[in-house]
């Protein structure tokens, strides 16, 4: 398949991983910041393959992951109310809030229903006037187009049954809270490529300069992964620091302009809460005053909830890249995805889910990593 198999061949992974090999003579931490890449790495046994040299830190590049605890109650709160339709993407269902989750809500006589698009919740409250349809908006910078058109369209047709719970997070803040953290060991990133072919590259240079770390724009397959780490190498064994695009075919400096128009003109930036991170400034949007009556967390009188972390999930440090998912002592034993204690066990694109799914069971901490016996890794492809 055109732009699927031609990034899976062996031979190209092979070179790539020679000319990494060859290039770095130092120690180098990189992040990946999209979740979807996390998966990808961990699937093909990509960091099993690097040379030692070379370290790879998971970070929090994973919407439902970083969706704080109380925005869940929240939703859950709704959701639970007599006469609404909550639809989200099926990822959210199991997400745990405080004592349940959208799951359990549905099995008590809460109308939870999946949905592939918001615009799919929209027909739905066009097709139930006497509903409140609500649709949980979250994800990074990939789904607010879509989202801000859902609105869009509401108020074009005049629908006052619909509105969304947005929580909504933006991916360079993020990037600037990891580099300023005192416990910070992010020396280059790969950048999100579907945020950038929405977003483009425009805010990240600013982020490179100040911070001297290279950002490469990279795509999911093994061979855009590591074409990114080869980038990212050789611009820090050169001293450099700057934005390359390393998947040009999808992503363009100036991204998708019409996107960002609708997403201007529906969102405003805003500080945040990050699961297990804390508050970022204006790291989320919000729904502008012109469309703030579709504002589901105003609409249900739901602002003021209020909630904690459990102390057992350590998914925050996850998040951060502090520890890896096998560092955590509930991980595989009392956080499963069966019974999961945080959103990183759930989430398809959650770390914590990614070593469990392909049995990285036994990893070692993260700051001295044991070496893998080359026979022990897993193939590219």
């Amino acid at each position: 398949m055109k732009y699927i198999d031609e990034f899976n061949d062996p031979a190209l992974a092979r070179r790539l991983l020679d000319e990494i090999r060859a290039t770095a003579t130092r120690p180098w931490a990189l992040m990946e910041v999209c979740g979807g890449q996390t998966h990808s790495i961990v699937r093909h046994g990509i960091d099993r393959l690097l040379p030692d040299e070379v370290e790879l830190i998971h970070g929090p590049g994973c919407p439902v992951c970083v969706t704080p605890l109380e925005v869940i109650d929240k939703a859950l709160e709704i959701a639970a109310r007599p006469r609404v339709i909550f639809c989200s993407f099926g990822d959210m269902l199991r997400v745990p809030g405080t004592d349940r989750d959208l799951f359990r809500v549905k099995g008590g006589g809460g109308d939870v229903r999946v949905v592939y698009s918001p615009l799919d919740a929209l027909e739905l409250a066009r097709r139930n006037p006497d509903r409140e349809v609500v649709f949980f908006a979250i994800g990074f910078e990939t789904t607010a187009p879509a989202n801000a058109m859902a609105v869009h369209q509401a108020r074009r047709l005049g629908l006052t049954n619909f509105s969304l719970l947005v929580s909504h997070v933006r991916v360079p803040p993020a990037v600037e809270a990891i580099m300023t953290a005192p416990t910070c060991r992010v020396q280059g990133f790969l950048a999100a490529g579907h945020v950038c072919s929405v977003m483009g590259t425009a805010e990240y240079p600013a982020l490179a300069e100040r911070y001297g770390v290279p950002i490469v724009v990279t795509g999911f397959e093994p061979l855009d992964i590591l074409e990114g780490i080869r980038r990212a190498v050789r611009q820090l064994e050169r001293g450099e620091h700057r934005v390359e695009n390393a998947y040009a075919r999808a992503v363009r400096d100036e991204g998708n302009p019409a996107a960002v128009r609708m997403i201007e003109e529906v969102f405003e930036v805003t500080d945040r809460n990050w699961r297990g991170i804390g508050r970022i400034p204006a790291s989320g949007w919000r729904l502008t005053d012109a469309f703030r009556a579709f504002d589901a967390e105003h609409r249900f009188d739901v602002t003021g909830i209020r909630t904690e972390e459990p102390a057992e999930c350590r998914s925050g440090e996850v998040l951060q890249g502090l520890i890896k998912p096998t560092e955590c002592a509930a991980f595989g034993t009392t956080c499963t995805p069966r019974t999961p204690l945080g959103a990183t066990m759930v989430s398809s694109e959650g770390a914590c889910a990614a070593y469990y799914l392909y049995r990285r069971m036994h990893d070692g901490p993260t700051p001295q990593a044991a070496p893998v016996a080359r026979e022990e890794m897993n193939p590219v492809a």
